[in-house]
């Protein structure tokens, strides 16, 4: 194994979104993860659209690649053991499970560093502790209509809506693994573990407000909240002639260039646009005069009118056209796979590069309970045990009931 977690071993109790995408980014970075699921499996194998197989979703397989699947009965006092014997050796928990819940279950923070002080103990929460809202349960539409992501859409058109990806998991999860990164250079320093809780109301309250805070970060408050550049209803990809292009000139050098090759050199002297203040300030006519520019010609043309002049611009992708990227293309970013169960697939390649080593072992997302005998093995059980376990349903393997 190799990257920059190589050697670091997580016992990932999470479901769904939110935590596998914490636990993925560790996993890629050359973790090993081990996905403790119930019996039944994690939700997000049934739930998403799109299967060959029961319990293998394509969403699943994006959220889980590189992990290995126990799946394990911890209401049952030998299922229980054995993950305990398993959170002894390891460097991270990881859970996304109420706090409530976890503490009954005994897997809360004074629990387990009893057993493993080095332990980084980390639980992504839907609400931080000591506010009302605390040990309630939500998913990402929740926390998008409380943390005024889909109020920054009724700003821009009139109506509350939801980003269509699971933006708040998404952010959320990624909080958490850098959280967990922190936390273990702490601990080469100190030798001690220590527990983390990574909330997604406040985080995400903190994403939006960081953006739309603004005027209201003065008190009194100098102006209106919320950037009025962001939630114009302009602010969107603009209609060509042929199809959409999107076109964001920020600078001095970038706007003037940008009027110069609309015809419009005369803007460059306007009160209204002449630096980055005015055009804020004025955003709306800004946006307005682009969007009448660009009706004007075709995507390809204001492509390499704009990129001949080094303003920032790019084409529209749908979903289905993103497949076809040539950038992705040439880095080699969707890349073909072969599952051992689900056979050929096409799955996102891991973005960042570290000059000290990536992994280089990939694993294919584990059916459930794959590596459910192995991984008890290394808990020290041996086979006649692992069998006896299975049989009364507190393990599942691929072949055994579950």
């Amino acid at each position: 194994m190799s990257g920059p977690l190589a050697g670091i071993r997580v016992i990932d109790m999470t479901a769904v979104v939110v935590g596998p995408i914490c636990s993925r980014m560790m996993a890629d970075q050359g973790a090993e993860v081990i996905k403790v699921e119930a019996p039944e499996g994690d939700l997000l194998r049934r739930m998403a659209q799109g299967s060959r197989n029961p319990g293998m979703s394509g969403k699943f397989m994006q959220f889980n690649r590189n992990k290995r699947s126990l799946a394990l009965d911890i209401k049952h006092p030998e299922g229980r053991a054995a993950l305990l014997r398993l959170i002894e050796g390891a460097d991270v928990f990881v859970s996304n499970i109420r706090p409530q819940a976890l503490e009954r279950a005994g897997l809360g923070w004074e629990a387990l560093r009893a057993r493993n002080p080095r332990l980084i103990h980390c639980s992504i929460l839907a609400f931080g502790r000591g506010g009302p809202y605390f040990n309630r349960p939500a998913y990402d539409p929740i926390i998008q209509s409380l943390s005024g992501v889909a109020g920054t859409f009724e700003r821009a058109n009139g109506t509350p809506r939801f980003v269509p990806m699971v933006m708040t998991d998404h952010i959320t999860g990624l909080i958490a693994a850098q959280c967990i990164g922190f936390a273990l250079y702490r601990r080469e320093k100190t030798g001690i573990g220590e527990a983390i809780e990574v909330p997604m109301f406040e985080n995400m309250a903190s994403f939006v407000m960081s953006e739309h805070l603004g005027a209201g970060t003065f008190d009194p408050p100098v102006g209106p909240l919320g950037d009025g550049r962001l939630l114009s209803p302009d602010y969107r990809p603009v209609a060509t002639r042929d199809g959409y292009i999107t076109v964001g000139p920020n600078t001095n050098a970038q706007a003037f260039a940008f009027f110069d090759a609309i015809g419009r050199p005369e803007l460059k002297t306007d009160p209204r646009f002449r630096d980055a203040a005015s055009r804020t300030a004025n955003a709306a006519d800004y946006l307005e005069i682009r969007a009448g520019a660009m009706r004007e010609k075709t995507t390809a043309e204001w492509l390499a009118i704009l990129g001949e002049k080094d303003v920032p611009c790019a084409a529209y992708n749908s979903l289905e056209s993103l497949l076809e990227d040539p950038h992705l293309a040439a880095t080699g970013f969707f890349a073909a796979e072969e599952h051992p169960s689900e056979g050929r697939i096409r799955r996102t390649a891991i973005p960042n590069r570290f000059s000290g080593g990536m992994r280089e072992e990939a694993l294919p997302a584990p059916r459930l309970g794959e590596q459910s005998r192995a991984i008890l093995r290394q808990a020290g059980l041996d086979d006649a045990t692992i069998d006896r376990l299975a049989e009364a349903g507190v393990v599942v393997m691929p072949g055994t009931p579950g």
